[in-house]
């Protein structure tokens, strides 16, 4: 990934990948022969999420070590990452003398129709969160693109008087007008392409992907509802 630049200052800005990356071609890696003509490359393999989520999990834990947590997932495209997050900041605690209590909650989003984002954003399974009171919080996203849905997200969560609230997104889009809601934790930084794969769709397909690709016109059209 040579056209990919690390920011070894500011942790919260991740692995940037630069707008003229051209990704990684299909015939590199193995993907589901259905999606054949759908895709345009591999933008990220599923070999450097799963690197990245580990080190996400070492910042995580280095930071919130010893505190009870309560992980807020937000569904469905964050499912993948979170179990993932977790299943490593889980393993860390087993071989350190730091240790993270975690229970996972699980949120919906949705405000996305075909591939654009709209205004009406539904929350489900987040109408009563008062649990959260006094309580850390992590929500785990898997991307965050203009940060309007992410700014309501938390808008709703501190409603109910968490202790203190973290976010951990996989990718953060850069797309024009964008807001300063940034992660606290982020893995990728990427250009503004639509993205599917790793649990993220489009229209509900894409998601048995294990690497993240950009979609294709064909495929775009293809699955329009």
């Amino acid at each position: 990934m040579a056209e990919v630049a690390v920011q070894s200052e500011g942790r919260s800005e991740g692995i940037v990948i630069s707008d003229d990356w051209p990704g990684y071609s299909l015939e590199l890696f193995s993907y589901p022969a259905h999606y054949s003509g759908d895709l345009d490359c591999v933008i990220i393999p599923h070999g450097v999420i799963m690197d990245r989520t580990e080190r996400l999990a070492r910042n995580i834990m280095d930071e919130l070590g010893d505190h009870d947590i309560v992980v807020l997932c937000v569904l469905k495209g964050g499912y993948q990452f979170c179990a993932d997050l977790v299943d490593r900041i889980k393993a860390l605690s087993r071989n350190s003398n730091r240790t993270i209590p975690m229970r996972v909650h699980f949120i919906r989003l949705k405000s996305y129709l075909n591939d654009q984002s709209t205004e009406d954003l539904h929350i489900l399974g987040a109408e009563d969160l008062s649990f959260l009171a006094g309580k850390n919080v992590l929500i785990v996203e898997a991307i965050v693109g203009t940060g309007k849905t992410m700014k309501t997200l938390l808008k709703h969560v501190e409603a109910f008087r968490p202790k203190m609230i973290k976010v951990a997104g996989l990718l953060v889009k850069r797309v024009p007008h964008s807001s300063a809601c940034v992660p606290d934790y982020v893995g990728f930084e990427i250009p503004n392409r639509f993205v599917v794969g790793y649990a993220l769709d489009y229209n509900e397909y894409f998601r048995d992907l294990n690497h993240i690709c950009v979609i294709s016109e064909s495929g775009k059209q293809k699955y329009k509802i």
